[in-house]
């Protein structure tokens, strides 16, 4: 699944290129600079969006917002009211979000939100803020204690590749508009716990260990934001 998205993207590239080849050269005449064109930076990436990431809703209402606009642009009616169905929409949107997380939670929440809170009586060691900013740790050999992450139109990147682990631990994660990274060894355990609205997690480690000597809990939460957890080898 995580080829799928450069595919889409670079199908979407070559037929840009075919486009503008062939309008060069006299091959056909297709117009691309039509009303509302600059609609579709939001809907081509929506629909890339939809097809590779789990957060379908998210995608769905961006969809609906760049065909709104596109209309609206094309007269088929005005923008005021297209602004006003957009709203409609992101609002029914994160009422259906928060439901659906209220219903369909995963099982083994409960159990993780409980360790989470055990270990958050313990003193977090590191605070990583980056509101309309990047912030960037990188442990070598240092024992990490914990960490509380939180980027507010801003990315944080936290790499734990080279860390020492005397326990299991726990990662408060805070992100809005804004992007979190965290690299983990890849011998460790990954429990996650996911309170996003409009975002989420993506796990994309290479190697998932299920059982190991100390455990990281990731406990995320936020809105239109998203975190990456990943084991990529540390360059030497």
């Amino acid at each position: 699944m995580k080829q799928i998205k450069p595919i889409i993207w670079g199908i979407a590239i070559a037929a840009l290129g075919i486009i503008f080849g062939g309008n060069a050269l006299g091959l056909f005449s297709l117009d691309i600079f039509f009303d509302g064109w600059w609609t579709l930076f939001i809907i081509v990436p929506s629909v890339v969006s939809f097809f590779t990431d789990k957060d379908k809703l998210m995608s769905l209402s961006f969809i609906a917002t760049g065909v709104l606009l596109l209309l609206a642009a094309q007269n088929v009616f005005s923008y005021e009211i297209a602004w006003k169905v957009i709203l409609a929409v992101f609002l029914v949107a994160v009422g259906l979000s928060i439901i659906f997380k209220s219903l369909f939670h995963s099982k083994n929440d409960p159990e993780v939100a409980k360790k989470i809170e055990d270990l958050k009586n313990d003193k977090i060691m590191d605070s990583q803020v980056a509101v309309f900013s990047g912030a960037d740790r990188v442990y070598r050999d240092e024992v990490f204690n914990g960490a509380n992450l939180s980027a507010v139109f801003g990315g944080v990147n936290l790499d734990l590749r080279g860390a020492k682990f005397k326990k299991d631990t726990v990662i408060k994660v805070f992100a809005a508009f804004g992007g979190i990274d965290i690299k983990v060894p890849e011998d460790a355990r990954v429990e996650l716990k996911s309170g996003f609205i409009f975002g989420g997690i993506s796990d994309d480690r290479k190697s998932i260990a299920e059982k190991g000597k100390y455990t990281i809990y990731v406990d995320a939460a936020g809105a239109f934001g998203g975190v990456t957890i990943s084991d990529k080898p540390a360059k030497k």
